[in-house]
């Protein structure tokens, strides 16, 4: 994967984001050609799935939606992660992904596995309280769902039909990784 990365960053692909502060782990920057090759790959996509089909439409979800979809979804209640620590060099770990009651880094002993909300919250509005709490969407999906009746209404379509989006989705992961992809 080193080398693939590696390569991506001196053809203009890819950078590590942030990289001149030091970076941010697992955030990546794509680069001119990038963007680009993004773009041209979106735009191919949206035409043969969205534009040249009589049964579909497409949607551009905002980023950030009321709270009350996450718990309708079950989002704030179990879009969770057992969460483990090793007591010596501190390290985190999903716990599902050890194969081992122990640190894979050191050996050192883990701490009882606690549920880690991989939903990314923020404060929506000039304070920082609890009745301002919102959360990035950690899925495109839920923008379908709770614009499906505007949707209907808009376009006229009929069941079956399909709904497209491409867009970003936020993960607080333990442990992220694997480059660009997921």
């Amino acid at each position: 994967m080193e080398k693939i990365v590696s390569l991506c960053k001196r053809r203009g692909f890819v950078f590590p984001s942030s990289e001149i502060y030091g970076g941010l782990a697992n955030t990546w920057d794509y680069g001119p050609y990038g963007a680009e090759l993004r773009k041209n790959i979106k735009d191919r996509w949206w035409k043969k799935f969205v534009q040249d089909r009589e049964d579909m439409v497409g949607l551009d979800a905002a980023l950030i939606m009321n709270p009350k979809v996450w718990e309708a979804s079950g989002h704030l209640a179990n879009f969770k992660d057992p969460l483990v620590e090793c007591e010596k060099c501190h390290n985190r770990f999903r716990e599902e992904d050890l194969e081992e009651k122990k640190c894979p880094d050191c050996g050192g002993k883990l701490t009882t596995p606690k549920q880690f909300n991989l939903m990314f919250k923020t404060f929506f509005g000039p304070a920082e309280e609890s009745a301002n709490i919102a959360y990035f969407r950690p899925e495109t999906a839920q923008g379908i769902f709770v614009n499906f009746k505007n949707i209907i209404d808009t376009t006229r379509k009929r069941i079956p039909f399909g709904i497209a989006q491409i867009g970003k989705a936020f993960r607080n992961e333990i442990t992220p990784g694997n480059f660009i992809f997921r």
